[in-house]
């Protein structure tokens, strides 16, 4: 039997180490083709793209997560940086930011089962946006890992359809204590 030393777990989790890289692009046609062509030609894989405008409307951001250890991350970015519509990168991975994540979960209801299931989105703080006498669709906000906990509550219901973001997320700005 092969036992793995901790150092090389280690490397592991290094190598496969998520990455939530935010992009500031012009808001143009073709912006959001060159960017994932990018990724596309390269063979990085991306876990997760969101994009949307800011508040300025020429500009839009985008949050990709990936995976890949320094080096690749490290190219990832240069290689974003030098197309024509990119005006910032931050690999957000080392800093300290705020992230969200958004899922629209239509789970199968009956008269016996709709009191649990509404017990469980106000443990989560989620929210039923819509409901029929067979169905109700949930409305979940807040970082992957509680996205992935409701899911993984609601499934014994029979989870009907669901739409989930992906990530967006900020650089946090305030660091220290409140005096």
């Amino acid at each position: 039997m092969t036992t793995v030393s901790e150092k090389e777990i280690e490397a592991i989790d290094v190598q496969s180490r998520k990455h939530t890289i935010s992009l500031l692009v012009e808001n143009k046609f073709g912006a959001f083709n060159r960017i994932a062509g990018l990724f596309s030609a390269k063979g990085y894989n991306i876990d997760s793209l969101t994009v949307g405008p800011t508040e300025d409307d020429s500009v839009s951001r985008m949050t990709i997560v990936t995976r890949g250890d320094d080096n690749i991350i490290e190219q990832i970015i240069k290689q974003l940086n030098k197309l024509i519509d990119t005006l910032k990168v931050t690999d957000l991975t080392y800093e300290s930011f705020v992230e969200r994540d958004l899922a629209l979960i239509k789970v199968q209801t009956t008269a016996e089962t709709r009191s649990e299931i509404m017990q469980i989105v106000e443990i989560f703080r989620a929210k039923i946006i819509d409901i029929s006498p067979k169905t109700a669709t949930i409305e979940a906000v807040g970082g992957q890992q509680k996205i992935d906990a409701i899911i993984k509550m609601l499934k014994p219901f029979v989870i009907k359809e669901m739409a989930r973001t992906g990530r967006v997320a900020l650089k946090r700005e305030f660091q220290g204590e409140v005096d």
